[in-house]
């Protein structure tokens, strides 16, 4: 259409198709979509009268084992599941991670009835947490409600909020941190505010409560880029609670793990058009840290 003309290729294949960006990238990558009859590279700008052919190749059998491991399932229907992640279990299978994960589970519990669009070591997966981050995830069963969820991250339109214990106070009671968030350029293992081959970041904090050397937040994520509330917080000078990649290196106690926890999420569901609104309570192991630092207010 010539409206589009001018709009990055992987862009509006995200936007027509109801896909992430990423999904719609390992289209392009895969050979899955022509332009004017060849395979074009995912930067490519589209131009008035350009014929675009696109295939949605149907998902592989996944590799995967399904493992029979307790999920906190907060909602279940026959297109989506809500679930409550644990502190310490990984997402999806990764170098080290073979299994034991949240995909192993979910296979498990749903019979092999998750969405392919994730690709083969991520079925049903629309958006991730860090593995010692607890929380609310929502995990697609079908591609339709996969699609659809995608496409509500990528317009922002998803209500998440998390709350988080981290080092030092604050002069006021609520702000922002609008940074954009790119691989770190001494450590590719690690994400960093950067203004290279960076995604615009946007995080929204306020101050819940504040204890000597640390400070109780709720943050909302505008954007969802990798550990960008770890990252926006270090930059800051308030890194998480126990986060050893972005904040001291020495642990706290028995926390094991930066203190940080999913505890809203909120979406319109893609087949039924109802807005969802689900709430975890904070972990035990938030809890307790709570607790401590409570006390040690004298």
């Amino acid at each position: 259409m010539p409206c589009d003309a001018g709009l990055r290729i992987d862009r509006f294949i995200a936007l027509r198709c109801s896909l992430s960006r990423s999904v719609a990238q390992r289209l392009l990558e895969e050979g899955h979509v022509l332009l004017n009859g060849q395979n074009p590279a995912k930067s490519r700008l589209l131009a008035a009268g350009d014929h675009l052919f696109i295939e949605i190749p149907l998902p592989k059998e996944s590799p995967l084992l399904a493992e029979e491991i307790p999920l906190d399932i907060f909602y279940e229907d026959a297109h989506l599941l809500v679930v409550d992640k644990p502190k310490g279990m990984v997402v999806h299978p990764s170098p080290g991670h073979d299994g034991g994960t949240l995909v192993n589970a979910l296979l498990h519990h749903c019979t092999g009835g998750l969405s392919g669009i994730g690709g083969e070591l991520r079925p049903g997966i629309v958006h991730r947490i860090d593995k010692d981050t607890s929380g609310l995830l929502v995990v697609a069963k079908d591609d339709e409600t996969h699609a659809g969820l995608s496409a509500q991250f990528a317009q922002h339109s998803i209500h998440r909020e998390y709350q988080a214990v981290v080092y030092g106070r604050f002069k006021e009671p609520t702000g922002q941190i609008d940074a954009p968030i790119g691989r770190s350029h001494t450590d590719r293992k690690k994400m960093a505010v950067t203004q290279r081959n960076a995604k615009q970041a946007l995080t929204f904090y306020e101050v819940v409560a504040e204890y000597p050397g640390f400070t109780h937040l709720k943050l909302r994520l505008q954007t969802g880029r990798t550990h960008q509330i770890r990252v926006h917080m270090a930059e800051i000078g308030h890194p998480v609670a126990g986060d050893t990649v972005y904040g001291p290196k020495n642990s706290i106690g028995k926390l094991k793990g930066q203190c940080l926890h999913a505890g809203r999420l909120g979406f319109v569901h893609p087949v039924t058009q109802r807005e969802l609104l689900f709430e975890s309570p904070l972990p035990p192991y938030f809890a307790d840290f709570l607790r401590k630092l409570y006390n040690t207010r004298g």
